[in-house]
C-alpha cells in the first residue's frame, strides 16, 4: 500500500467514523433522554450479547479478510482473494444463523438465568434475524478494506448509524408508553435494522465490483484457502470471543454487584446506564481518528512484513503512535480537567463528571491499544493479543466480584486503570522486540503530558480569574482554548513539527 493510500484509507475512514460518532452522540443523548438512565442501563446489558454473537460469527474472519486480501493483492493473486471471501461468507454466514436460531428459540431462557432480567427477552428475539446479516456484511467490509476501498466500508458505517437513528426516532413515541421492555426494543430493532441496510449496501457495492472485473483463477486450493483463514481466524475469533463474553459478565454482574454496595436494582441499572452507555461513549469518541488508522494499517504492515519491508513498518509505527499518544494524552487531560463541565455539555448529568474526571487517567493507555492492537494483528500477534486480553480481563472480572461491593466503581475503575498501564507497557515492548523500533517514553508521553498539564493549568486560571464558566458556551471556549494552546506547546517542545503533519 503506497502512502497515498494509506493516507486516502485513513482520511475516509476517519471522516466516517467522525460522522458515525457524532451521530452516535445525538443518538445516545436522545435515548437517554427517552427512555432514561434505566434503560440505558438495560440496553448495555443485550448490547454485548449482540457484539458476542459478532465476534463468534464474524470478527476474526473480518480482520483475516483485510489481511489476507491484501497479502495475496500484493501477490498479484486477486483470484485467491475471491476465493478466500467466499470460504469466509460460507462459514459466517452458516455460523451467524445456528446463532440466531439458538438465541430465538432460548431468549426466554437466556434473559431469566443468564441476563437474569426477564424484560430483555423481547429484544432479543427481535434482535436475532439480523446476524446473518451482520456477519456477511462484515466480512465483505474486511474485504474492500483489503483491497484499499475504504470508501465502502465507511459508507455502510455511516448508513448503518443512520438507520438506527431513524428507526428508533420513528418508533419511540409508539413504543416507550408501553414500558422499558418496548422502549428498549426499539432501541434493539433499530439495531437490528442498521444492519440488515447495511448489509445490502456493501452487499451491492460487491456485486458491482465483481461484474466489472474479469473473473481470474486462484492458485490455492479449497483447502489450502481454508488453512490460511483458520490460522488467522481461530485465535482473533478467541481474542474477540473472550473480550465479549468478558464484557456480557462485566454488564450482568456489575449491576448486581452494586446493589451488594448498598444500591436499588433501578439505582445499579441506571449507574452502568451512565458508565457503558454515556460516559465510555463519550470518552472513546475522539478516538474515531485512532480508530480509523488501526484499520488503515493493519493492511500496511501485513503488505510490508509480506515484502519484508521494515523500514517502513517501523516508519509507519512511530508515526502511529505520536499521533496517538498526542491525542490520547490531549484528551485525558482535558476529561480530567473539565469533566463535571463536559457531562453537564453533553447530557445535562454532573454525575457523569465523576466518571469522566477518573476515566481521563486511563484514557493514554486506552487510546494506544486501540493502535497497537492493528499493528499486531497485522503482524500476525493475534494469539499473544488473546493472552493479554484473557488476563487483563479475568484481572477487572476480578475485581468486579470483589471491590465493588466494597468501594463500588471507584475500585473497579482503579483497577481498570492499572490494568490498562500494564497491557501498554507489555504490547510495546512485543512490537519492539518483533519490530525492531525503538520507543521514545519522552515523546510519546513526558512532552504530551507536560503539555497538557500546563495548557489545563492556564486555562483554570484564566477560568477563575479572568470570566467563569458558567454556560455551555464558555466550556466550549474553555476546551478551544485549552486545546489550541496545547498543541502550541507541543511544537514549543519539538514534540509536534511541520513535517509531522505531511506525514500524518
Amino acid at each position: 500500500m503506497h502512502k497515498k493510500a494509506i493516507i486516502k484509507s485513513a482520511i475516509i475512514l476517519t471522516s466516517a467514523n467522525i460522522i458515525t460518532r457524532v451521530l452516535g452522540f445525538f443518538y445516545r443523548i436522545y435515548m437517554s433522554k427517552t427512555i432514561g438512565a434505566e434503560g440505558m442501563g438495560l440496553y448495555q446489558i443485550i448490547t454485548p450479547l449482540y457484539l458476542l454473537i459478532w465476534a463468534i460469527s464474524s470478527s476474526g474472519l473480518s480482520t483475516t479478510m483485510s489481511k489476507l486480501t491484501a497479502q495475496e493483492k500484493a501477490k498479484g493473486q486477486q483470484g485467491n482473494a475471491e476465493k478466500i471471501l467466499t470460504i469466509s461468507l460460507i462459514i459466517s454466514v452458516a455460523i451467524a444463523l445456528c446463532l440466531s436460531i439458538s438465541v430465538h428459540n432460548f431468549a426466554e431462557e437466556i434473559s431469566q438465568y443468564i441476563i437474569k432480567d426477564k424484560r430483555t427477552t423481547l429484544s432479543l428475539k427481535w434482535l436475532s434475524p439480523c446476524f446473518p446479516f451482520m456477519a456477511a456484511g462484515s466480512v465483505i467490509r474486511g474485504y474492500f478494506l483489503g483491497m484499499q476501498e475504504a470508501k465502502v466500508p465507511a459508507i455502510s458505517q455511516v448508513i448503518e448509524q443512520i438507520v438506527r437513528m431513524l428507526a428508533v426516532y420513528v418508533l419511540a413515541d409508539t413504543f416507550v408508553p408501553m414500558g422499558l421492555e418496548y422502549a428498549c426494543g426499539a432501541a434493539i430493532l433499530g439495531m437490528a435494522l442498521g444492519e440488515i441496510i447495511s448489509f445490502l449496501f456493501t452487499a451491492l457495492n460487491l456485486f458491482c465490483v465483481n461484474h466489472k472485473l474479469k473473473p481470474k483463477i486462484p492458485t490455492i486450493t479449497t483447502f489450502t484457502a481454508l488453512s490460511l483463514i483458520t490460522s488467522m481466524a481461530i485465535p482473533l475469533t478467541l481474542n474477540r470471543v473472550a473480550s465479549s463474553i468478558y464484557a456480557t459478565v462485566e454488564n450482568i454482574i456489575l449491576p448486581q454487584r452494586l446493589q451488594l454496595f448498598g444500591m436499588s436494582q433501578s439505582q445499579s441499572l441506571s449507574e452502568l446506564g451512565r458508565l457503558s452507555g454515556m460516559a465510555m461513549p463519550l470518552v472513546m469518541f475522539p478516538s474515531s481518528l485512532l480508530t480509523a488508522l488501526a484499520t488503515a494499517i493493519l493492511p500496511v504492515i501485513a503488505e510490508c512484513y509480506t515484502l519484508k519491508n521494515y523500514n517502513r513498518i517501523t516508519s509507519t509505527l512511530k508515526h502511529s503512535l505520536l499521533l496517538t499518544a498526542i491525542v490520547a494524552c490531549g484528551t485525558g487531560g482535558l476529561f480530567i480537567t473539565y469533566g463535571y463541565e463536559i457531562g453537564q455539555l453533553i447530557y445535562s448529568e454532573k454525575e457523569i463528571g465523576s466518571m469522566l474526571k477518573l476515566i481521563g487517567f486511563i484514557c493514554p493507555f486506552t487510546y494506544l491499544q486501540v493502535t497497537l492492537s492493528g499493528v499486531l494483528n497485522g503482524l500476525g500477534e493475534q494469539l499473544f493479543i488473546f493472552e493479554v486480553n484473557t488476563i487483563s480481563s479475568l484481572i477487572n472480572l476480578i475485581s468486579i466480584y470483589f471491590l465493588v461491593p466494597i468501594y463500588g466503581l471507584n475500585g473497579f475503575i482503579f483497577i481498570w486503570f492499572i490494568t490498562s498501564i500494564v497491557v501498554t507497557t507489555i504490547t510495546l515492548l512485543r512490537i519492539k522486540e518483533r519490530t525492531k523500533t525503538h520507543f521514545s517514553v519522552t515523546l510519546l508521553f513526558v512532552k504530551p503530558i507536560l503539555s497538557i498539564t500546563c495548557a489545563c493549568t492556564v486555562m483554570l486560571f484564566i477560568s477563575n480569574h479572568i470570566f467563569k464558566i458558567t454556560n455551555n458556551i464558555t466550556i466550549l471556549i474553555s476546551l478551544t482554548i485549552a486545546s489550541v494552546i496545547y498543541i502550541l506547546l507541543l511544537f514549543i517542545l519539538k514534540c509536534l513539527r511541520k513535517e509531522d503533519l505531511t506525514r500524518f
